[in-house]
């Protein structure tokens, strides 16, 4: 591959650019540099007009901001790569349990038809861990079903976020597939590195001041009483941050309050230089849908080695 070509992607379901960042690389994140890589995102959307101004922000002013089954008509021809994290809120166990019959999760349906119109060397798809449940059996069998109809070999394979680099026990499974003109993907191996814990990653904060500019903010709502107090534990990686952080979890290994959104931010691997265009709520829910940036790195990383591979 020469240096002037690069490997085309498209994106749905972008949210603020978390998965996008991972793909695109060239970032630093708790002292270590993540490369950047060949991809270039020649189109990109999602639906929440907030996660598009920090998705411009941050990564390209490529994105389409509106509902994907609108949109989806405009995308490019062709692509070498399709990713893109479905909606999972009836996939969740902290959500409906519909599974794809849910009008979130049947989402889904707009990345097959991504695939098929612009069939790419390999597509990423991104879920919970709640996918592999006994009660969505048949929902992930379908998904796997519809995306093999397209001429697809396809694999899955759990993640555990805090194996590759996260500061965070975030489990999340990603389905791949590659062309049949293509090598199988390979999984890309957990680097040889202990977890990085809460305190590691958060310890520079700890004595700074609220900071709006750099979403360094945190609720100061009262605490719930039908909920638990879960706090950070200092030397283990941190719970996995969700988008509804409502409640008593997410408190501060040692200080008393919340974490800050800069924080949620540090435990999903988003890069400090990485600005959210939003209020707390916003830049709460914009953190707990992301796919943690370093995770998406490495496996763009064998993406990357797959297309070369086919080459």
């Amino acid at each position: 591959m020469s240096k002037l070509s690069k490997i085309k992607i498209v994106s749905l379901f972008s949210g603020c650019g978390g998965m996008d960042l991972g793909f695109l690389g060239g970032f630093d994140f708790l002292g270590k540099h993540y490369a950047k890589n060949d991809f270039e995102i020649t189109w990109a959307n999602e639906i929440n007009a907030a996660a598009c101004k920090t998705y411009r922000e941050n990564v390209g002013d490529h994105i389409i901001e509106g509902d994907a089954r609108q949109v989806i008509a405009d995308l490019p021809p062709t692509a070498d790569v399709v990713i893109g994290g479905f909606p999972c809120q009836d996939i969740s166990i902290n959500g409906k349990m519909q599974g794809i019959k849910g009008k979130r999760s049947g989402l889904y349906t707009l990345l097959v038809e991504a695939v098929a119109k612009t069939q790419p060397k390999i597509f990423v798809a991104e879920n919970v861990k709640g996918l592999l449940l006994k009660q969505n059996a048949d929902s992930f069998a379908k998904i796997l079903a519809d995306f093999c109809a397209l001429g697809y070999s396809v694999s899955y394979q759990l993640y555990n976020a805090e194996k590759y680099g996260v500061p965070q026990t975030r489990e999340r499974v990603l389905i791949v597939g590659t062309r049949r003109d293509m090598p199988r993907f390979t999984p890309p191996p957990p680097p040889d590195a202990s977890p990085i814990t809460a305190k590691e990653a958060l310890v520079d904060l700890e004595n700074r001041a609220l900071d709006e500019e750099f979403s360094h903010v945190w609720s100061f709502a009262n605490k719930s009483t039908e909920q638990g107090n879960r706090r950070l534990i200092a030397d283990r990686p941190g719970y996995t941050v969700r988008a509804e952080c409502h409640g008593n979890i997410q408190f501060h290994y040692s200080l008393p309050r919340r974490i800050s959104m800069r924080e949620a931010a540090r435990l999903q691997s988003f890069p400090d230089n990485f600005i959210f265009k939003a209020k707390l709520r916003e830049t709460e829910r914009q953190i707990g849908n992301a796919v943690p940036p370093v995770l998406a790195w490495h496996v763009a990383r064998a993406v990357q080695s797959t297309i070369k591979g086919g080459e």
